[in-house]
């Protein structure tokens, strides 16, 4: 009794602040840890500042070109027209025949097909291969680069840096070129000084399928009329907007492409009404192209077929050449629908950049590590004429070209290669050094002292010329691919000593919060029984078991993709162990079943996400609700899907109600709760209003999408303005547990209006499913070991997996095309990056670590006996607190050493990556509200009478 009487009074001496130092001082170590691994593990390569100049070939072996003011290849094509229809999949232009079974968004783009098929020699299709990530940022660097992208740069995606190392757009310039630019304003913020005219619209309101591609019809005909470019650009978004909110296959979606079809259908006829002799499209080429490709629910930012997989298609207006050589002709060929054959080829986006440059006749960029497409370099080889003296055709002088372009291609790589390893700090390994310098030496010694004398005497006819053209140009593809695949293998330049250093500070941290708890057990020495004590033992090492499987799960890349399911079935186990203990103990037998059957929920719920992430858009609908399309297809069950989450939210409501009504809500906390019942009745409004079937019936749809949300966001935030307030009055009529308690349901239900808003109609049933979850676990705090115990591990851990549950359940998943867009712009048109970015972080993380984090208290409240008094409440908040942060970071800790482990894996940036990002940002947040949390709940409230005397 002395003993406890002490602690006691020490704690009352040394505050709140003596409870919640240590979460503060995890949440630090935390932000140092990440932020020295980060800065070591997601560096970009470095960026050279050097540039490609004209006079830089006269240093090569290759013959280089001075006619027509070109400089390093005889140019092709005078001027270029690219189109890029963002997120254009490849199955988007390619025949319906080339696939296994025919879809409704296939074969609407019919003008690229016809054109391909009554023109093969001068009209191509090609399927490009995209390097991951696939976000629109990275995509056009690459495409005007040259280089593959790093993982880095998606965070730049919502506010693209000007390019600054070498590229496309730049050589266009330097070398008097006039590009025109229209359509998504990214061009704008990469290359803010080089357009002669540009028309950029706002890019990321992704509910707006329209204005920026209403923008680029607007400018884009008129355009083609005019003299005052040399390369015109038109980026259209409808494509990848309609992906993202309806899904590739929806009615918006083949609206867009019927549309693009009609609008490259004039495109077309303008080029070749303006193609003859003297006229200002004779020499005009028209490439219409995809920076990446989507999956089937409208996402892209991975590595899948689906997003790396897009389209180009190539046509040039002049005499085409009669052949291209079957060596360098990749193409497959087959019968459309109408019958006629199509052909296409294959090729690497990496090669786009270098290939344009060449058929313009610029110099390469400098950081390029493609090589030249010889399909798309060939559509330009009637402008090449041959010397009266030489008996060739004209597919052997294409070659002799070719081999040259290839040569100072091989060359450029090469120069770029050993200036790259000189001034980055890591480069290339030496073995891949000597590797590229000695296929160069092999391919450079072929040229310099076989093909080369061979092209300069004019008495070779096409038998001997042509056979040495063949080897010299596989020569220069060898070391072109060596180059890639070394780059692609061992691109990104990780700084081991700051990954090492963060790793070593979160192990600290992690050994800081186990410290700080078995600190607090020990000093507030809390005594227990030897049945307890035997039950607390038995909890924790369940709780040891089931962490360790979680976290080392983080180590396999088939885990981490079947991630929802590993912590269903954990939580499964868990129920388990509950049920063993129920039985034993004769209590809670019916919570206990109750539980086992919502994780099966849970995991049917989760199933679904799965199939929604991999296989199907019908889960993708305005509030991205995979409840509504469960049973699409059957007239009853579509009214039900639509009144069932309504029904659900006025349960919902009318139980907070019901709670409103006892003494143990006073003011703020009933206003609070009042407020979150006006709001949920507002979303129901939202939901009607919003609806084919109800729209219209109460309001105009302006007032119920926009206004609606606006007037339910300003209530929330009004909330917790109120709860902030209400901490400067003290309730010296009620004791801590009603106080806590009180607290607890008043945030939760401020917070869930909102969380419930923006995951769609699915929200009102994942809140019922935490809800339920929650109660169960605060029942089973009862049979997890005796009434004093401070420590519930076993609960908590529970409860960290019923939370990661629900962030699967609601149709999420750790990677970037698992973020529902479209959440943040409900209740908004127009893109303002902090606001959307709070409401995707809200409707994100709104189920498994806002609402989990704040509902915390509710396991000590569960237990609280009268006579113990506020400071063993606040011992048992700050330790579970610490305990629930310490999970976090345990299972984060993991995927630290995952990427560090698989830092060279070829799924790095398409999986590992993306884990890595949404498990920082998980702990940051968790760690960030648990402090939020601390200072919220760690209030002096009113001890018992008993106490007190």
């Amino acid at each position: 009794m002395k003993q406890s009487e002490a602690t006691s009074l020490a704690a009352r001496k040394r505050g709140k602040w003596g409870y919640i130092w240590p979460m503060w001082t995890s949440l630090l170590l935390h932000l140092l840890a990440i932020l020295l691994f980060t800065t070591g593990f997601l560096l970009t390569r470095t960026e050279l500042p050097y540039h490609s100049h004209c006079s830089d070939v006269s240093h090569s072996p290759c013959f280089s070109s001075n006619n027509n003011g070109s400089c390093w290849t005889k140019p092709a094509t005078n001027r270029l027209l690219i189109i890029v229809l963002d997120a254009l999949r490849f199955d988007f232009v390619a025949p319906s025949t080339f696939f296994a079974e025919s879809k409704p968004w296939m074969d609407k783009l019919r003008v690229l097909k016809n054109a391909a098929s009554t023109r093969p020699l001068s009209a191509r299709i090609f399927k490009a291969i995209a390097d991951p990530p696939t976000t629109s940022l990275q995509r056009l660097k690459g495409l005007t680069t040259g280089g593959l992208p790093t993982f880095v740069d998606v965070g730049n995606s919502f506010g693209a840096p000007a390019i600054v190392e070498d590229n496309f757009i730049n050589q266009l310039v330097q070398n008097g070129k006039k590009v025109v630019m229209m359509g998504d304003d990214t061009w704008t913020q990469l290359f803010p000084h080089h357009f002669e005219r540009s028309y950029p619209y706002p890019s990321f309101n992704v509910k707006d399928l329209h204005t920026v591609d209403n923008g680029c019809i607007e400018h884009l005909l008129p355009s083609l009329y005019e003299e005052d470019w040399d390369v015109l650009i038109a980026h259209f978004l409808g494509v990848d907007h309609a992906g993202h909110i309806f899904g590739v296959d929806s009615t918006p979606m083949i609206e867009k492409l019927e549309q693009y079809n009609t609008i490259l259908e004039r495109v077309i006829e303008v080029l070749e009404n303006q193609s003859g002799p003297g006229s200002s499209h004779e020499n005009t080429m028209l490439v219409v192209m995809g920076d990446h490709g989507q999956t089937l629910n409208g996402d892209h930012g991975g590595g899948s077929a689906e997003e790396v997989e897009t389209a180009i298609f190539a046509m040039s207006f002049k005499k085409p050449l009669s052949s291209v050589p079957s060596e360098f002709d990749s193409c497959s060929c087959q019968l459309d629908l109408d019958g006629k054959n199509v052909c296409i080829s294959t090729m690497q986006q990496l090669d786009f950049a270098v290939t344009v440059s060449a058929l313009l006749g610029i110099p390469f960029p400098y950081g390029s590590i493609g090589h030249i497409n010889p399909e798309l370099y060939a559509l330009g080889a009637d402008s090449w004429n041959s010397d009266a003296s030489q008996k060739l055709s004209e597919s052997d002088i294409w070659m002799q070209n070719y081999a040259n372009a290839l040569c100072i291609n091989s060359w450029q790589v090469k120069r770029y290669v050993d200036a790259y390893s000189t001034s980055s700090a890591v480069g290339f390994s030496h073995d891949d050094l000597s590797r590229i310098a000695s296929v160069y030496a092999q391919v450079e010694n072929h040229w310099s002292h076989s093909t080369k004398k061979l092209l300069l005497d004019r008495q070779n006819d096409s038998d001997t010329l042509v056979p040495a053209l063949k080897r010299q140009i596989d020569a220069y593809f060898k070391f072109l691919t060596t180059v890639s695949e070394l780059a692609r293998s061992k691109w990104t330049e990780f700084d081991l000593n700051m990954m090492g250093t963060g790793i070593g500070i979160m192990l600290v941290s992690l050994i800081f919060q186990v410290f700080t708890i078995l600190r607090a057990n020990k000093k507030h020495g809390v005594m227990f029984s030897s049945s307890g004590d035997s039950c607390i033992i038995t909890g924790s090492i369940f709780t040891i078991f089931l962490l360790g499987i979680r976290a080392c799960s983080f180590l396999s890349n088939s885990y981490i993709l079947e991630e929802g399911k590993v912590a269903n079935f954990l939580l499964s186990t868990s129920g388990i162990v509950t049920l063993r203990q129920s039985v034993i103990q004769g209590k809670l037998l019916k919570e206990s079943i109750g539980f086992l059957i919502l994780s099966t929920l849970c995991r049917f719920a989760i199933e679904v996400g799965l199939s929604k992430q991999a296989a199907t858009s019908a889960f993708m609908k305005d509030y991205t609700s995979w409840i509504i399309n469960i049973a699409s297809g059957l007239p009853v069950w579509d009214y039900a899907a639509e009144v069932i989450p309504m029904v659900v939210l006025i349960l919902l409501a009318a139980w907070l109600y019901k709670a409103t009504s006892g003494s143990l809500f006073d003011w703020p906390w009933k206003y609070v709760i009042l407020g979150t019942i006006l709001s949920y009745m507002l979303i129901i409004v939202h939901w009607i209003t919003d609806s084919d079937r109800f729209g219209g019936t109460l309001m105009s749809q302006n007032i119920g999408r926009t206004y609606i949300p606006r007037i339910i966001y300003a209530i929330a935030l009004g909330q917790l303005l109120l709860l902030t307030f209400g901490q400067l009055f003290k309730n010296s009529s009620l004791d801590c547990k009603t106080i806590l308690v009180a607290k607890t349901m008043a945030i939760l239900s401020a917070w869930s209006s909102t969380v419930i808003l923006l995951s769609g109609k699915q929200g009102p049933m994942v809140a019922f499913a935490s809800i339920v979850g929650g109660y169960f676990i605060m029942k089973f705090v009862n049979v997890e070991g005796g009434k004093d115990e401070p420590h519930r591990s076993f609960s908590i851990m529970q409860w960290s997996l019923f939370a990661t549950c629900l962030f699967f359940c609601s149709g999420h998943w750790c990677a970037f095309d698992g973020l529902r867009y479209g959440a943040a712009f409900i209740g908004f048109e127009e893109f303002v990056l902090v606001r959307q970015a709070i409401l995707l972080a809200i409707d994100t993380f709104g189920f498994s670590i806002i609402l989990p984090v704040f509902g915390l208290p509710l396991l000590v409240a569960t237990k609280y006996q009268a006579n113990l008094g506020k400071h063993f409440i606040f011992t048992q908040l700050s330790q579970m607190y610490t305990t629930y942060g310490l999970i976090t970071a345990i299972t984060t800790t993991f995927t630290i050493l995952c990427v560090t482990i698989q830092r060279r894996h070829l799924m790095v940036w398409g999986l590992f990556a993306p884990k890595f990002v949404f498990d920082v940002f998980n702990l940051i947040l968790t760690d960030v509200l648990i402090c939020l949390a601390s200072i919220y709940y760690f209030d002096q409230g009113k001890d018992d009478q008993e106490l007190k005397s």
